[in-house]
Protein backbone atom coordinates (compact mmCIF):
# COMPACT_ATOMS: atom_id res chain seq x y z
CA UNK A 1 0.00 0.00 0.00
CA UNK A 2 2.62 2.41 0.70
CA UNK A 3 4.68 1.63 -2.25
CA UNK A 4 1.37 2.16 -4.11
CA UNK A 5 0.81 5.30 -2.92
CA UNK A 6 4.51 6.48 -2.98
CA UNK A 7 4.17 5.36 -6.59
CA UNK A 8 0.57 7.47 -7.14
CA UNK A 9 2.30 10.67 -5.63
CA UNK A 10 6.11 10.45 -8.13
CA UNK A 11 3.06 10.58 -10.89
CA UNK A 12 1.14 13.46 -9.82
CA UNK A 13 4.06 15.64 -9.05
CA UNK A 14 5.25 14.44 -12.63
CA UNK A 15 2.16 15.39 -14.13
CA UNK A 16 2.28 19.12 -12.13
CA UNK A 17 6.15 19.43 -13.43
CA UNK A 18 4.70 18.57 -17.15
CA UNK A 19 1.70 21.47 -16.20
CA UNK A 20 3.87 23.58 -15.19
CA UNK A 21 6.16 23.70 -18.64
CA UNK A 22 4.68 23.83 -21.70
CA UNK A 23 5.88 21.39 -24.14
CA UNK A 24 4.23 19.34 -26.24
CA UNK A 25 3.56 16.58 -24.06
CA UNK A 26 1.65 18.91 -22.04
CA UNK A 27 -1.06 18.70 -25.21
CA UNK A 28 -1.17 15.04 -24.58
CA UNK A 29 -1.47 14.62 -20.81
CA UNK A 30 -4.27 17.62 -21.58
CA UNK A 31 -6.29 15.56 -24.03
CA UNK A 32 -5.75 12.52 -21.61
CA UNK A 33 -7.33 14.66 -18.63
CA UNK A 34 -10.13 15.91 -21.10
CA UNK A 35 -10.64 12.57 -22.11
CA UNK A 36 -11.21 11.25 -18.53
CA UNK A 37 -13.29 13.85 -17.34
CA UNK A 38 -15.79 12.67 -20.46
CA UNK A 39 -18.40 10.19 -20.05
CA UNK A 40 -18.55 7.91 -16.55
CA UNK A 41 -14.81 9.19 -16.03
CA UNK A 42 -15.71 11.94 -13.24
CA UNK A 43 -17.66 10.06 -11.62
CA UNK A 44 -15.35 7.16 -10.91
CA UNK A 45 -12.32 9.77 -10.20
CA UNK A 46 -14.89 10.59 -7.74
CA UNK A 47 -15.29 6.95 -6.15
CA UNK A 48 -11.63 6.49 -5.64
CA UNK A 49 -11.02 9.98 -4.37
CA UNK A 50 -13.99 9.21 -1.92
CA UNK A 51 -12.28 5.72 -1.02
CA UNK A 52 -8.90 7.55 -0.40
CA UNK A 53 -10.37 9.78 1.90
CA UNK A 54 -12.20 7.03 3.55
CA UNK A 55 -9.33 5.21 4.21
CA UNK A 56 -7.34 7.76 5.12
CA UNK A 57 -9.45 8.81 7.59
CA UNK A 58 -9.38 5.14 8.75
CA UNK A 59 -6.02 5.21 9.42
CA UNK A 60 -6.15 8.57 11.17
CA UNK A 61 -8.42 6.67 13.13
CA UNK A 62 -6.57 3.87 14.02
CA UNK A 63 -2.96 6.21 14.78
CA UNK A 64 -5.66 8.34 17.44
CA UNK A 65 -6.67 5.10 18.65
CA UNK A 66 -3.33 4.05 19.25
CA UNK A 67 -2.28 7.28 21.04
CA UNK A 68 -4.99 7.02 23.32
CA UNK A 69 -3.92 3.53 24.56
CA UNK A 70 -0.69 4.75 25.04
CA UNK A 71 -1.87 7.33 27.14
CA UNK A 72 -4.69 5.10 29.16
CA UNK A 73 -1.76 2.31 29.66
CA UNK A 74 1.26 4.18 29.58
CA UNK A 75 3.11 1.62 27.81
CA UNK A 76 4.57 1.84 24.65
CA UNK A 77 5.29 -0.78 23.14
CA UNK A 78 7.05 -1.65 19.69
CA UNK A 79 4.40 -2.96 17.79
CA UNK A 80 2.41 -0.31 18.84
CA UNK A 81 4.76 2.45 17.69
CA UNK A 82 5.15 0.64 14.59
CA UNK A 83 1.28 0.42 13.70
CA UNK A 84 1.36 3.99 14.92
CA UNK A 85 4.63 5.31 12.34
CA UNK A 86 2.18 2.89 9.65
CA UNK A 87 -0.91 4.36 9.95
CA UNK A 88 0.32 8.18 10.21
CA UNK A 89 2.57 7.80 7.03
CA UNK A 90 -0.51 5.97 5.31
CA UNK A 91 -2.40 8.94 5.93
CA UNK A 92 -0.27 11.55 5.33
CA UNK A 93 0.38 10.11 1.98
CA UNK A 94 -3.11 9.64 0.79
CA UNK A 95 -3.96 13.24 2.16
CA UNK A 96 -0.76 14.60 0.00
CA UNK A 97 -1.80 12.27 -3.23
CA UNK A 98 -5.48 14.07 -2.74
CA UNK A 99 -4.09 17.66 -2.37
CA UNK A 100 -1.82 16.51 -5.57
CA UNK A 101 -4.85 15.88 -7.67
CA UNK A 102 -6.67 18.55 -6.69
CA UNK A 103 -4.01 20.66 -7.86
CA UNK A 104 -3.97 18.84 -10.88
CA UNK A 105 -7.02 19.16 -11.43
CA UNK A 106 -7.11 22.90 -11.08
CA UNK A 107 -3.58 23.18 -12.82
CA UNK A 108 -6.02 21.53 -15.98
CA UNK A 109 -9.36 23.84 -15.79
CA UNK A 110 -6.84 27.36 -15.60
CA UNK A 111 -4.57 25.57 -18.34
CA UNK A 112 -7.72 25.23 -20.25
CA UNK A 113 -9.03 28.54 -19.83
CA UNK A 114 -6.13 30.00 -20.58
CA UNK A 115 -6.09 28.22 -23.91
CA UNK A 116 -10.05 29.43 -24.61
CA UNK A 117 -8.94 32.82 -23.25
CA UNK A 118 -5.94 32.97 -25.69
CA UNK A 119 -7.79 31.34 -28.47
CA UNK A 120 -10.17 34.37 -27.80
CA UNK A 121 -7.88 36.93 -28.15
CA UNK A 122 -6.25 35.65 -30.80
CA UNK A 123 -9.59 35.64 -32.64
CA UNK A 124 -10.47 39.09 -31.34
CA UNK A 125 -7.40 40.53 -32.82
CA UNK A 126 -8.13 38.81 -35.99
CA UNK A 127 -11.22 40.23 -36.19
CA UNK A 128 -9.85 44.03 -35.30
CA UNK A 129 -6.69 43.50 -38.08
CA UNK A 130 -10.26 42.23 -40.67
CA UNK A 131 -12.29 45.46 -39.52
CA UNK A 132 -8.61 47.03 -39.96
CA UNK A 133 -8.25 46.38 -43.54
CA UNK A 134 -12.47 46.69 -44.20
CA UNK A 135 -11.92 50.44 -42.66
CA UNK A 136 -8.83 50.77 -44.91
CA UNK A 137 -10.64 49.81 -47.71
CA UNK A 138 -13.41 51.95 -47.00
CA UNK A 139 -11.31 55.05 -46.28
CA UNK A 140 -9.58 54.31 -49.56
CA UNK A 141 -13.20 53.93 -51.67
CA UNK A 142 -13.87 57.06 -50.13
CA UNK A 143 -10.78 58.83 -51.21
CA UNK A 144 -11.71 57.42 -54.21
CA UNK A 145 -15.28 59.17 -54.53
CA UNK A 146 -14.21 62.29 -52.76
CA UNK A 147 -11.50 62.78 -55.61
CA UNK A 148 -14.18 62.06 -58.16
CA UNK A 149 -17.05 64.55 -55.93
CA UNK A 150 -14.56 67.59 -56.78
CA UNK A 151 -13.61 66.49 -59.90
CA UNK A 152 -17.52 66.26 -60.77
CA UNK A 153 -17.69 69.65 -59.22
CA UNK A 154 -15.27 71.06 -60.81
CA UNK A 155 -16.72 70.16 -64.25
CA UNK A 156 -20.29 71.47 -63.12
CA UNK A 157 -18.31 74.64 -62.33
CA UNK A 158 -17.07 74.53 -66.15
CA UNK A 159 -20.30 73.73 -67.25
CA UNK A 160 -22.17 76.49 -65.48
CA UNK A 161 -20.14 79.36 -66.34
CA UNK A 162 -20.25 77.38 -70.28
CA UNK A 163 -24.20 78.01 -69.70
CA UNK A 164 -23.94 81.40 -68.86
CA UNK A 165 -21.60 82.34 -71.58
CA UNK A 166 -24.19 80.67 -73.64
CA UNK A 167 -26.96 82.29 -71.96
CA UNK A 168 -25.29 85.91 -72.68
CA UNK A 169 -24.78 85.40 -76.21
CA UNK A 170 -28.65 84.08 -76.29
CA UNK A 171 -29.79 87.44 -74.60
CA UNK A 172 -27.50 89.34 -76.92
CA UNK A 173 -29.05 87.16 -79.94
CA UNK A 174 -32.42 88.18 -79.16
CA UNK A 175 -31.58 91.61 -78.34
CA UNK A 176 -29.89 91.92 -81.85
CA UNK A 177 -33.32 90.34 -83.27
CA UNK A 178 -35.59 92.59 -81.77
CA UNK A 179 -33.94 95.63 -82.61
CA UNK A 180 -33.47 94.19 -86.61
CA UNK A 181 -37.29 94.16 -86.03
CA UNK A 182 -37.85 97.24 -84.84
CA UNK A 183 -35.37 98.59 -87.23
CA UNK A 184 -37.23 96.29 -90.19
CA UNK A 185 -40.82 97.97 -88.46
CA UNK A 186 -39.50 101.48 -89.24
CA UNK A 187 -38.13 100.35 -92.98
CA UNK A 188 -41.71 98.98 -93.81
CA UNK A 189 -43.22 101.78 -92.15
CA UNK A 190 -41.06 104.24 -94.63
CA UNK A 191 -41.65 101.93 -97.68
CA UNK A 192 -45.33 102.15 -97.31
CA UNK A 193 -44.99 106.14 -96.90
CA UNK A 194 -43.15 106.42 -99.63
CA UNK A 195 -45.49 104.13 -101.39
CA UNK A 196 -48.39 106.54 -100.17
CA UNK A 197 -45.89 109.78 -101.50
CA UNK A 198 -45.11 108.32 -104.99
CA UNK A 199 -49.09 107.59 -105.23
CA UNK A 200 -49.52 110.71 -104.37
CA UNK A 201 -47.15 111.92 -106.66
CA UNK A 202 -48.37 110.49 -109.62
CA UNK A 203 -52.16 111.52 -108.95
CA UNK A 204 -50.12 114.87 -109.40
CA UNK A 205 -48.72 114.29 -112.30
CA UNK A 206 -51.56 112.80 -113.82
CA UNK A 207 -53.72 115.81 -113.02
CA UNK A 208 -50.64 117.83 -114.52
CA UNK A 209 -51.11 116.11 -118.07
CA UNK A 210 -54.88 116.05 -118.07
CA UNK A 211 -54.76 119.69 -117.44
CA UNK A 212 -51.80 119.92 -119.93
CA UNK A 213 -53.60 117.95 -122.67
CA UNK A 214 -56.54 120.42 -122.19
CA UNK A 215 -54.87 123.42 -122.48
CA UNK A 216 -53.22 122.12 -125.32
CA UNK A 217 -57.10 121.05 -127.33
CA UNK A 218 -58.31 124.68 -126.59
CA UNK A 219 -55.35 126.54 -128.39
CA UNK A 220 -55.68 123.96 -131.19
CA UNK A 221 -59.63 124.90 -131.37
Amino acid sequence: MIELLFTLIFTEMALIVIFVFRTPLRKFVIMGIDQVKRGRGPIVVKTVGGTVFVVMMSSVYNAVEIQNRWSQDGEVSPTDQILFAYHLLEASLMGFSLFLALMIDRLHHYIRELGIRRKSMEAAKNQNKVFDEGNTGISEDIKALEEESTALRAKIKELEAQLGEKTKEESSAEANKLALKKQSEGFLIECDRLLKENQSLRSELQSLDRKLSHSDSKKIM
